[in-house]
């Protein structure tokens, strides 16, 4: 070998390395649905869990992911301890779907049609559909679906140019002995645990050990310990990722450290056992590349037989290590680690936010409760509120900044559009909240009150800005196109009631009928709620024009204004609702 051969190797290892990585990110973009789905599927059901776990690390191509992932849940409060022992389980067994893609390398056939199932043979193909995919199609989907190919082809030529550069190391004796000293089982279990802890992927590494393999110089007996190294070696990106998190984020990291070391323990004391008491000739042949994939299917399955029953016990085991904190812990609404996996942090996001609508709703309907009963408590609970949804909005704000500036599918980044549009909407409504509180405090302090008449039209308005309340937040909770649709008559009836009331007044004033000070009082009331109706308008546009895939808010009202009679029916009905005494329907 040569270093011409090594420069080889060195760009084999980082074609391979960098083809899993944009691979696992597109299939998980391109899945981002079905991740959501599998995950919402979690129960305490062990067997649920553990397919989970399977499906979700299918589909990314990584245990370490997956785990990172987990530990991000268990962080968040989306998942127990309990659950996130199953799943992790399950992502053990996952993980092994690479090494069999990997085998397909070494199919060596005179067949036509098995030689056609070799990745030499339809790598080519495939780059070519991913950069026609990738290049020609604007639609994100297929996009991914071209990287994912893309992903792929560029994974295996690396693999293929590991396996050339080192296929001359089978004549090498310093290479021979290093495998024969991998017989050790302590230093194969070593090797492999600190080649996975540098690249951070059991698979990867995995396939670093198939392409060693072409040279006939692995052996069963080399392989295996150093396979069962690679699942040790592979818990150190979950420890990684809960530095700085809750206990149970640290549990959760622990589990899997403590499911793999206790899983490598029992059974390399069985292997190690059953290598001493029986002759077993084929830890002495040379490893192939399906053999190894067995190799790490057969392990990682019996690791899961054994510890599956044991869950309990590993819950209590990592509880003893990691004791409860003498001070209660806060759990974050938002994760970073979550980014790692958008379409997931991207769903935690509208969790989030959905607190922040109801707080923002139940503000603006306190204040509006405290203009006809006013009392201490209301008023403390209209600020905590207000000041809930401005630690929100920044929270939400910096996270959907951060979120939007990864590779994202165009589903999710319209959401998150949508998300970034619509928390300031809800932010703006709970100040409102809080400047209607301020008017009616300032008129208590001054022994001011409205008359009857403005009462009784104050009363109206307000129904029609609770309804619009209702309306726009049952539209973005529940994406309700229906409820968004009638937000925009009402809002209109809304600032036609405004104008009137303001007129209204105006006559008051000219008889007498009540105050100058009263009076501003009520105008700037009237111009709190008639603003938070705008907002609402703006909140229930934004559903509508997600759902139309448009990034035109006005365009969007402006449709739903001039949509035929039906917006007028409704504009009509709310009118006739809401018509102040004395005002005409119309």
């Amino acid at each position: 070998m040569d270093i011409f051969d090594a420069l080889t190797l060195i760009g084999g290892l980082s074609l391979f390395l960098f083809g899993m990585n944009v691979m696992g990110q597109a299939l998980e973009r391109r899945a981002g649905d079905s991740l959501r789905a599998l995950l919402g599927k979690l129960t305490t059901n062990k067997l649920a869990g553990l397919l989970t776990g399977l499906g979700v690390t299918a589909v990314i191509q990584s245990s370490s992911a997956t785990t990172v992932m987990v530990v991000g849940f268990v962080n968040s409060g989306l998942m127990t301890l309990k659950q996130a022992i199953n799943v992790i389980m399950g992502a053990n067994i996952g993980t092994t779907v690479t090494a069999w893609i990997l085998s397909l390398a070494g199919i060596d056939s005179g067949n036509l049609f098995v030689n056609l199932l070799k990745p030499s043979s339809f790598t080519p193909v495939l780059a070519l559909v991913g950069i026609v995919f990738y290049m020609f199609c604007r639609n994100d989907r297929k996009k991914d679906t071209g990287m994912i190919l893309l992903g792929f082809a560029t994974l295996m030529t690396g693999m293929e140019a590991m396996s050339g550069a080192v296929s001359g190391l089978r004549d090498v004796p310093a290479f021979q002995q290093m495998f024969l000293m991998f017989r050790n089982p302590v230093l194969g279990v070593l090797a492999g645990a600190v080649l996975t802890a540098i690249i951070q992927s059991s698979s990867a590494s995995v396939g670093i050990l198939q392409a060693l393999a072409v040279t006939g110089q692995v052996s069963y007996g080399a392989a295996v310990p150093i396979i069962m190294g690679q699942n040790i070696g592979t818990c150190v990106t979950a420890l990684l990722s809960s530095v700085g998190a809750n206990k149970n984020a640290k549990r959760a990291a622990m589990v899997h450290l403590s499911f793999n070391v206790i899983g490598v323990a029992v059974w390399l004391t069985v292997f190690c056992a059953a290598r001493t008491l029986f002759p077993i000739p084929l830890l002495d042949q040379s490893a192939s590349l399906f053999g190894i994939a067995v190799v790490h299917s057969v392990f990682n399955v019996l690791c899961t037989l054994l510890m599956l029953p044991l869950s309990g016990f590993l819950e209590a085991l990592v509880c003893s290590l990691i004791p409860d904190a003498r001070r209660p812990e806060s759990v974050p609404e938002l994760d970073e680690r979550l980014l790692a996996t958008p379409s997931i942090a991207l769903e935690r996001c509208r969790a989030v936010a959905a607190d922040m609508a109801e707080d923002a709703v139940s503000a603006l309907k306190g204040a509006v409760r405290a203009v006809h009963g006013y009392s201490p408590e209301l008023a403390a609970s209209v600020r905590a509120r207000e000041e809930e949804t401005d630690r929100y909005e920044d929270l939400l704000g910096t996270y959907l900044v951060k979120l939007s500036a990864r590779q994202i599918g165009e589903d999710d980044s319209a959401e998150a559009a949508k998300l970034l549009k619509m928390i300031g909407d809800f932010e703006r409504i709970a100040d409102h909240a809080v400047n209607i509180l301020e008017s009616v405090e300032e008129m208590r302090g001054r022994g001011l009150s409205f008359s009857a008449s403005a009462e009784r039209e104050l009363s109206v308005l307000t129904s029609a800005v609770g309804e619009i309340l209702d309306l726009s937040l049952a539209a973005f909770l529940r994406d309700d196109l229906e409820a968004a649709a009638r937000v925009e008559p009402l809002e209109q009836v809304i600032d036609r009631l405004k104008e009137q009331m303001r007129t209204s007044h105006i006559l008051r004033l000219q008889r007498g009928d009540c105050s100058i000070e009263g009076g501003f009082a009520l105008v700037d009331m009237l111009t709190d709620l008639e603003r938070t109706s705008d907002h609402c308008s703006n909140i229930a546009g934004c559903v509508l024009e997600t759902a139309r895939h448009r990034l035109d808010l006005h365009e969007s009202l402006r449709e739903v204004r001039n949509d035929s009679e039906e917006f007028r029916q409704r504009y009509r009905g709310y009118r006739e609702k809401y018509a102040l005494a004395g005002g005409t329907a119309e």
